[in-house]
């Protein structure tokens, strides 16, 4: 009997033992898999902190379409409203030489009835002299040409050659049409005959 306790002692020994071993091992799993989840969440947050290429890719994809748009509606902003100044550039100009058109009207039904030619002259001559001052207001003006000025290939058109005494030649005999200039740039070129070098 006494062999059998011991032997029973023993087996109960063995059996605590292994059951030690398995607690150890059960608490080194639970320790590797806490620290093979932290290893994965350390991980997770690298890969959040830092956007993979697909997600950089998309951002720019974003960022490109969001900057194309914006240029599509400034573009399409900026056509319209140029669109609206050139339709409306002239309105101005057209509300001056409106009284001058009304001043036309009454000097056409006055000539109907009047005879004097010396008043419809003067009457003209005041209403060519308003419509000139109207478009000198807007920045027209005419080019001062005359006979004997050099030729000008940029403010000048010659239309015909004459011959011309020696003082003339390639220089302006006559102005057919005289030319303007709106600011800076030719409206008109004058029309002139230029005299021909002999």
């Amino acid at each position: 009997m006494k062999e059998t306790k011991e032997k029973v002692n023993k087996e109960q020994e063995v059996e605590e033992q292994e059951a030690q071993l398995k607690d150890e091992q059960v608490e080194e799993n639970k320790e590797q898999e806490t620290a093979d989840e932290m290893e994965e969440a350390e991980a997770k947050e690298e890969a959040s902190v830092e956007p993979t290429l697909e997600e950089q890719l998309g951002e720019a994809k974003d960022k490109y379409l969001r900057l194309y748009s914006e240029f599509e509606n400034f573009r399409r902003r900026t056509s319209k409203e140029k669109l609206d100044l050139i339709s409306t550039a002239n309105k101005d100009l057209m509300a001056d030489l409106l009284p001058v058109l009304d001043d036309f009207d009454r000097a056409m039904n006055a000539s109907e009835e009047s005879e004097d030619i010396k008043a419809l002259r003067e009457g003209m001559t005041l209403i060519q002299n308003k419509l000139n001052k109207s478009l000198q207001n807007r920045g027209l003006k005419k080019m001062e040409v005359g006979k004997g000025d050099e030729f000008d290939d940029e403010k000048h058109e010659a239309i015909t050659q004459i011959p011309a005494e020696k003082d003339l030649e390639g220089k302006i005999v006559d102005v057919v049409e005289p030319g303007y200039t709106l600011g800076d740039k030719v409206v008109r070129f004058a029309k002139v005959v230029v005299g021909a070098k002999q």
